[in-house]
């Protein structure tokens, strides 16, 4: 994975679906990423291990859909997992609930976490900023829950930085936002610089459209 900086001109706005539009989405598709948890695992698997792998201690997976994280965690951690979708969480308590080392999945809203202050060591969320209402709120969320001296670990996506693809990006921006709730040419790092996080390290991979996020409270 190579350093990168990040271009914020050429991200395109979109009106945010409500927190109920983006539940129903995933009710949809539910069962179809369920399915193709393989394919995932195929093309980004390895970015997972090598950031994930840095987690420690007491770790909450914000988004954390069927809970694909949960394996690229290392053993001695423990795992609290949330998500806003009932059917997603179904999922994940079947693939992963039983495990020893999950201390629970919870239905929740990213942007209002139900935790106290400084409740983890590490917090880690995987392509999930675009689909927040407010991914500002949910990333103060995930600065406030997450120990001082804690970490933040991101893998997101977002417009690639190879012209051809991230203007097809832009041109479908509107209609892939519409049809899966997801900012497919967001820019991960611009982001960032508006939240109560303060960037560690990050890179990017795959033409530019996943990029490694290490973070830290910024307070």
């Amino acid at each position: 994975m190579a350093d990168t900086t990040t271009d914020t001109s050429s991200s395109t706005d979109h009106r945010a679906h409500s927190l109920d539009e983006v539940r129903e989405t995933y009710a949809e598709q539910a069962d179809q990423m369920d399915r193709f948890r393989w394919l995932n695992h195929l093309f980004t698997g390895r970015y997972r291990q090598r950031l994930f792998g840095r987690a420690e201690g007491r770790v909450l997976d914000v988004a954390c859909g069927t809970g694909l994280n949960a394996r690229y965690l290392p053993a001695s951690t423990t795992y609290v997992g949330i998500d806003a979708s009932p059917e997603m969480l179904e999922k994940a308590r079947h693939r992963v609930g039983a495990w020893d080392r999950v201390e629970g999945l919870h239905e929740m809203d990213a942007q209002a976490l139900e935790f106290p202050d400084d409740s983890f060591d590490t917090v880690v969320s995987s392509l999930s900023t675009c689909t927040f209402p407010d991914p500002v709120a949910a990333l103060d969320e995930m600065a406030r829950v997450c120990e001082p001296d804690g970490r933040v670990l991101l893998l997101e996506h977002g417009r690639s930085s190879v012209g051809p693809l991230a203007r097809f990006q832009d041109w479908r921006a509107d209609a892939h936002y519409e049809n899966h709730s997801c900012r497919w040419n967001q820019e991960p790092l611009a982001l960032l610089e508006n939240s109560d996080l303060e960037v560690q390290s990050a890179s990017t991979a795959l033409l530019g459209v996943i990029t490694a996020i290490e973070a830290a409270p910024s307070r």
